[in-house]
């Protein structure tokens, strides 16, 4: 017999849940509506609107200058961006693309500020740290149940979703790439008399440039991987063919789709990594 009852978190859970969705339900119908709106518009009117060889060349034009005219990212985003299309996924990818690119940009306009709270104050950072860690140790399948209670299904909970997942990374590289600007500059700006704002956006952030980059890549990467979970709520793209082939048994469909996921990955990763290591550079 258990000498302690069960703690009824569950039922915590569910009320706080319920609470929220009550108190805040004109924010989140504001957010499925009119932000769900927009993404769509995104997606299927203003990408779907570039036509598909103009597109390729267009990232192919990119991938040459972000390689330092190399030509192997080159070649290889032209031809799998051809391949996606080929195989009548083109406006599967769009969505896909839709998704990466905003929950992306969510995750590094909140996680730069927080990453750079916590490199400001050890306060901050210790409270922040456990947070994170169960952040990136949760189920990523976990994420979909408050995505789905707050906003319903559709593109814009796989966005919520996949913004809890990818915030981590940005927070973290941030934090670390300014803690790790030397002592010496650190003094330097301050005997030149520069303020807080001035020593943060003038010698901080530029010298840990190449770290958040790096956090940035990650952060894009775990959007990119919450495409097929995501799709589980109603989120279009890629993601939502593999699940339709798993579904159906259609092998081929699936695998086809995933190899789509698979191409998009590569190019933004190299993408990020380029751009990275030029700015490194400079």
């Amino acid at each position: 017999m258990d000498l302690i009852p069960k703690l009824p978190v569950a039922e915590w859970i569910d009320a706080a849940t319920k609470w929220t969705t009550n108190t805040f339900g004109f924010l989140f119908d504001f957010i499925k509506n009119d932000f769900g709106d927009f993404i769509e518009i995104v997606a299927e009117d203003w990408l779907m609107a570039i036509p598909i060889w103009l597109f390729i060349v267009i990232v192919g034009v990119l991938a040459f200058i972000a390689s330092g005219k190399r030509l192997g990212l080159t070649a290889f985003s032209v031809i799998g961006l051809w391949f996606i299309s080929n195989q009548e996924l083109w406006e599967e990818l769009m969505n896909t693309f839709t998704l990466v690119i905003f929950a992306s940009l969510i995750s590094v306009i909140i996680g730069v500020p927080f990453g750079i709270w916590m490199a400001k104050s050890r306060t901050v950072e210790k409270i922040l740290t456990p947070v994170l860690d169960f952040m990136q140790t949760m189920p990523a399948f976990v994420y979909l149940i408050p995505a789905v209670a707050f906003f319903s299904i559709g593109m814009v909970p796989g966005v919520f979703a996949s913004v809890i997942f990818a915030t981590p990374p940005t927070v973290r590289f941030t934090n670390l790439g300014i803690r790790q600007v030397s002592h010496e500059l650190i003094e330097a700006s301050d005997s030149f008399g520069t303020t807080g704002t001035q020593k943060l956006f003038k010698v901080q952030l530029p010298m840990a440039k190449k770290t958040i980059m790096a956090g940035i890549n990650q952060t894009v990467m775990l959007a990119l991987s919450m495409v097929v979970i995501a799709s589980m709520i109603g989120a279009k793209g890629l993601g939502q063919t593999v699940i339709t082939g798993l579904q159906r048994a259609e092998v081929g469909t699936g695998f086809v789709a995933g190899l789509g996921i698979v191409i998009l990955a590569i190019i933004i990763d190299r993408f990020t990594q380029n751009l990275n290591t030029q700015r490194g550079e400079q």
